[in-house]
């Protein structure tokens, strides 16, 4: 009897950048597969809990440390946002996923969104967790570096890191050395990947999405009042659905009932 298997493994980018990946193969792939992207600061372990979900569905589930995250490259050339965009389209063609369902929270929402606009053939559907194409934000960068150095780090223990992060998942990355528990991403390289979210906007590319897509916002989360009004007068076939009990984090949060909204939501196409 054949049983749900897990590879992980990296794989080089056109511009050398390593990306660490786990490719979640369904017992029996009896579904669409998903790609999913973590936000910024975050790892692809962060999908675990519905990873697992969509994967008992039947469907096949690739995860990936973002550039500069995880275990991916620590300090890519480059972190535009084309960079992360051809990445994600890296894997897609590597692996075969064409079409993909792609599901993205925050930052990776935004690589989503801007990958489902610019390679239309490679995506069957759009979920996207937290993030949109509002903007520019000219106070992003140094909103990034202010909660970054608000860190008290190193941390003693994971229990602190964790009760200072607000989730387990978040403490996965530390690496523990004498003094105590570290961040293994580098701060500049954070800073510099929100820099084009600075300056600007992306409705254009927004408007020019033709998969069926899903937005998925935190009843406590972050994206400005008006954003998601304004994306489904763009695209008024977007599907919009509040998350109870969930902040920006809505993946580690309310895991269960993303998971019903995007199942509900597939069964109603």
């Amino acid at each position: 009897m054949k049983t749900a298997r897990t590879t992980s493994t990296t794989l080089t980018t056109p511009d050398g950048t390593r990306i660490a990946y786990r490719d979640h193969r369904p017992a029996r792939e009896s579904a669409a597969p998903f790609l999913l992207l973590h936000g910024l600061a975050g790892h692809q372990g962060e999908w675990d809990a519905v990873a697992a979900r969509l994967l008992s569905d039947g469907h096949r589930v690739v995860t990936y440390d973002a550039r500069g995250h995880g275990a991916s490259t620590r300090t890519p050339a480059t972190t535009t946002r084309a960079a992360h965009v051809q990445d994600a389209v890296t894997l897609i063609e590597e692996l075969a996923l064409a079409p993909v369902t792609l599901l993205g929270q925050s930052l990776g929402g935004h690589t989503a969104m801007l990958l489902a606009a610019s390679h239309t053939h490679l995506v069957r559907s759009l979920i996207l967790i937290e993030a949109g194409p509002a903007g520019p934000t000219p106070e992003l960068p140094a909103r990034i570096a202010t909660w970054l150095d608000s860190w008290p780090t190193p941390f003693a223990s994971l229990e602190a890191a964790e009760a200072f992060l607000g989730h387990k998942a978040w403490t996965r990355t530390l690496e523990q050395r004498e003094d105590g528990w570290h961040p293994t991403f580098d701060r500049a390289t954070l800073i510099s990947t929100v820099a084009e979210l600075a300056t600007t906007a992306y409705w254009p590319q927004w408007s020019r999405i033709t998969c069926p897509t899903l937005l998925v916002q935190g009843e406590h989360g972050t994206m400005r009042p008006d954003e998601p009004t304004t994306m489904l007068t763009h695209r008024p076939t977007t599907h919009l659905t509040r998350i109870p009990d969930a902040s920006h984090d809505v993946h580690l949060d309310q895991p269960d009932r993303l998971h019903e909204a995007i199942s509900s939501w597939e069964s109603s196409r």
